[in-house]
């Protein structure tokens, strides 16, 4: 399973570079605007420059012909540039043309095992269900995601399972037994994955340990010095 960080922060990003736990980054208008007053493209840009994997840029019109223009637009900042689209009835036909032109496409806002299907015949790279959103209204994530596993497994498409809105390890752990190609997480989540309280403890009694052992060094070879003498 390959781990896409959920982010615009620049300074995340390059935290799970340097684990070596970002196989690509997704955005959305959302998350670019938490980072402050910056430019669109030349923020996309810096974070293709940190990851060499798929960076998600996000379409931001509701028309098909606005969406295919963006999406001409975006895939020029850098080679690893995806295009994300809604799965919506413009958001569909925008990614049919795309993809016809060579060009990836993340289809967002996915919340049926329908739509994912449809996504897949439009010729997506990517499908992203919300589980995270589904479990807020009171329906099931990760049975979504379960179906939609299931469904392109029958099949020969070339879309890729891009599990998304991951709220806790939980969902993550769930996706990789389920066979999610992708899981797209924010970095607060991505911490959680390997941060344990009982590694933090037992580190730190190890280091107490080895502290005490050299320690108690200088105090043994006094005594030593001692007994030799007498």
């Amino acid at each position: 399973m390959k781990f896409f960080l959920d982010t615009a922060n620049l300074d995340e990003i390059r935290k799970a570079a340097a684990l070596g736990l970002a196989d690509g980054v997704t955005t959305n208008p959302t998350l670019i605007s938490k980072e402050g007053n910056v430019d669109f493209k030349q923020h996309i840009a810096e974070i293709c420059k940190i990851v060499s994997g798929p960076v998600s840029a996000e379409t931001t019109s509701n028309e098909r012909d606005e969406m295919v223009k963006q999406g001409r637009e975006y895939v020029k900042i850098a080679p690893n540039v995806v295009i994300k689209c809604p799965l919506t009835v413009d958001g569909l036909e925008a990614t049919k043309i795309l993809n016809d032109e060579g060009i990836k496409v993340n289809v967002t806002l996915c919340f049926s095992a329908t739509q994912a299907i449809c996504a897949a015949k439009a010729g997506a790279s990517f499908i992203s269900p919300f589980l995270g959103r589904l479990d807020d209204i009171g329906d099931n994530g990760l049975r979504l995601l379960e179906e939609i596993v299931e469904i392109y497994n029958n099949y020969e498409w070339k879309t890729e399972v891009l599990a998304a809105s991951l709220r806790h390890p939980i969902h993550v752990i769930e996706a990789a037994r389920m066979g999610a190609d992708i899981a797209t997480m924010p970095f607060t989540v991505l911490k959680q994955l390997f941060e344990h309280p009982l590694t933090a403890a037992g580190q730190k009694r190890f280091l107490e340990d080895y502290r005490k052992t050299q320690e108690a060094k200088p105090v043994q070879g006094q005594a030593r010095e001692a007994a030799a003498k007498r």
